[in-house]
């Protein structure tokens, strides 16, 4: 065996869960665990909803692949737990992987430093009655998106083009989130770009343009139809694509994440301005998923992705301050 690859131990692929989107999670699993069989790494399936976490302990895994998407997976409680085990995991950190699950806390961060996101407006329980809710299009007008904020895959977003649509959205976004977020409508073109890697090594992939039928890229759109066209490379002007490319770097950096992640942005059609829509720090990893199209147009087949991510599991606290607190001893 490659010795490189034997030093990688016995590798976890965690995928299933326990979220909205345990069905699209183990079809990145199933995807990533073969890759890395492919490439000769020990790795074994893991589904969280049906084992314990610590049995990753005990069982002897080195690092783990999270291929996990939303709750439970994606949103820094996993990775707690895997921070408490000392077992390195890929993509973001406990903190960054729960500001980047929740939209409103991501668009506040990347106000905060200056980068563009859609204008907003958060409707919480208490303010989930009539007149709140009408009175959230005269703020942002129409059409709006709205949305629940701590889920992905499109799950319980709805595009408002009048009044009579705002309770059914609110209504609906409310199943999944208690908060529901609406959103500025941007009119444009969809289009999203993966970062990858890690200190001097960080750098944008290529940026992909999604056409979906009358702009509905939803949850069914996205993983079981191909009636969604993609283009990559994007076939943007260049000036175009390096400010995209920019823009996710600084937003990837402004919540903290590492390894990999993807945003998601809107092209304004009026000026060509982008918007930061959010990152996900666990994207999807299936035959339709668009960082291995990205990858693939930047020359990283889909087995050399999977293994380069790999490469790049870490912890948030090293084993140095590990070890300096177990010298310690525990607190009694």
């Amino acid at each position: 065996m490659n010795p490189e690859i034997q030093s990688l131990g016995k590798v976890a692929v965690l995928m299933g869960g326990l979220s909205a989107e345990r069905e699209i999670s183990l079809l990145s699993g199933r995807g990533v665990l073969q890759a890395l069989r492919d490439s000769g790494v020990d790795a074994h399936a893991f589904d969280p909803a049906q084992r314990d976490v610590s049995d990753l302990k005990r069982e002897g895994f080195a690092r783990c692949f999270i291929a996990l998407h939303g709750r439970f997976g994606e949103d820094g409680t996993l990775q707690g737990a895997l921070e408490w085990l000392g077992i390195p995991y890929t993509g973001s950190g406990v903190m960054a992987s729960a500001i980047a699950m929740d939209k409103v806390m991501t668009k506040r961060i990347w106000q905060s430093v200056g980068l563009p996101t859609p204008r907003y407006v958060v409707l919480n329980p208490e303010q989930q009655q009539r007149a709140h809710i009408v009175a959230v299009p005269d703020e942002l007008g129409l059409p709006l998106i709205v949305k629940p904020p701590r889920e992905g895959s499109s799950i319980g977003v709805s595009k408002v083009v009048g009044y009579s649509q705002m309770q059914d959205a609110v209504s609906l976004s409310a199943r999944y989130d208690p908060d529901v977020l609406c959103e500025e409508f941007i009119e444009g073109e969809e289009v999203t770009c993966p970062v990858i890697g890690a200190d001097a090594d960080l750098r944008a992939l290529p940026v992909v343009r999604i056409r979906a039928p009358e702009g509905a890229y939803d949850y069914q759109n996205k993983y079981f139809t191909d009636v969604v066209s993609y283009q990559c490379p994007s076939g943007l002007p260049a000036a175009e694509e390096q400010e995209i490319s920019r823009i996710v770097l600084a937003a990837f950096k402004a919540l903290g994440c590492r390894g990999w992640a993807r945003a998601d942005l809107m092209i304004r059609a009026s000026d060509r301005k982008p918007f930061l829509l959010e990152m996900n720090t666990s994207p999807g990893m299936t035959s339709h998923s668009l960082v291995p199209m990205s990858a693939r147009a930047a020359g990283i087949s889909y087995e050399a992705l999977c293994l380069s991510l790999l490469r790049l599991a870490a912890l948030d606290y090293p084993d140095t301050a590990r070890t300096h607190t177990q010298q310690q001893g525990a607190t009694p």
